[in-house]
């Protein structure tokens, strides 16, 4: 591939990681090497997304000891920080192989102080110059968006949470 370049997907609406999942399959119809990584969430009991990508020969790392603070603010933050700068250098340690890399809620980390933005943009600096690299998660820095080279931001206008319909499975997660 040319020059990868830097996405990221953010904002409060609906739809980061179904983009991210949507270039991973765009990615695997062209033959190329998909990485996906996957922060503060962890896997339901039954099939996910990320089993539909392994299906294609996606290879998935799912971090799920890297909670989010939000959802559990009794979390250590430096044991939090620890074990995403682990992460972060495994990554970087296999990203050479890949032609597209996705860090799924890359942008939380950051806005939450789990990576610091200055760790951050290194790692976008010193990505591999054939590496497309995806970054989603609410809340992308000032300096993560001037650093990447697409820019979506997903705005919620109107989500049926609003009328008390809880997230459905195969929708929402």
């Amino acid at each position: 591939m040319q020059k990868g370049l830097v996405h990221i997907y953010t904002g409060e609406g609906k739809g980061k990681t179904t983009a991210a999942v949507g270039l991973a399959v765009r990615a695997k119809s062209k033959g190329m090497k998909v990485f996906f990584a996957q922060f503060m969430k962890s896997a339901p009991p039954a099939a996910n997304e990320l089993d539909v990508l392994e299906g294609l020969s996606v290879r998935i790392f799912q971090y799920s000891e890297v909670l989010s603070p939000f959802f559990h603010p009794d979390a250590d933050k430096k044991q939090l920080m620890r074990k995403a700068s682990e992460a972060l250098k495994e990554i970087e340690a296999l990203m050479p192989g890949y032609d597209i890399v996705i860090l799924d809620e890359f942008n939380n980390l950051v806005s939450r102080g789990i990576v610091s933005e200055e760790e951050a943009l290194r790692f976008v600096k010193e990505k591999p110059e054939n590496v497309e690299l995806v970054l989603t998660g609410r809340n992308a820095t000032r300096g993560l968006i001037e650093a990447a080279d697409y820019v979506t931001e997903m705005k919620a206008v109107k989500h049926p949470l609003q009328l008390g319909i809880k997230a459905r499975p195969g929708i929402e997660y």
